[in-house]
């Protein structure tokens, strides 16, 4: 069973991306369904849904490329981990990257990005950042 299971769907992403695949699998979490709405949104994947094998529910995820092939991920990182926590207030959530990369904040109205954090003067947790 994995510990962590935001950092292994993002691992799995970032290999799959840097191997030119089409489409990888993660297991399924609520948590993971809502970071992959927001990546669909902004169009780092271009789909992604729910399949059963053996009983367990998966999430296929369709990657994104552009016309020359090359991987829209430049970069995905995991920056709050199990053994250190990372929040931020919604001051210090303003724009990630000039505006071309996202951090996905986990707050009290849901999973949402730094940009709709900073606009609904939320702070949280922050998951992930992906450019």
């Amino acid at each position: 069973m994995v510990n962590d299971i935001v950092a292994d769907s993002l691992t799995r992403i970032r290999n799959a991306s840097m191997r030119r695949l089409e489409v990888t699998e993660l297991y399924y979490a609520k948590i993971v369904v809502s970071i992959l709405e927001i990546f669909k949104a902004r169009g780092f994947i271009t789909n992604f849904h729910t399949v059963e094998k053996k009983g367990k529910p998966f999430i296929s995820v369709e990657l994104a490329y552009d016309e020359k092939g090359r991987a829209v991920i430049n970069e995905i990182k995991r920056l709050s981990k199990p053994g250190r926590r990372v929040y931020r207030q919604s001051k210090e959530l303003k724009r990630f990257k000039n505006g071309y990369g996202v951090v996905v904040v986990s707050t009290s109205k849901g999973v949402i990005t730094n940009e709709e954090a900073y606009k609904q003067n939320v702070g949280g947790e922050v998951l992930c950042s992906i450019w």
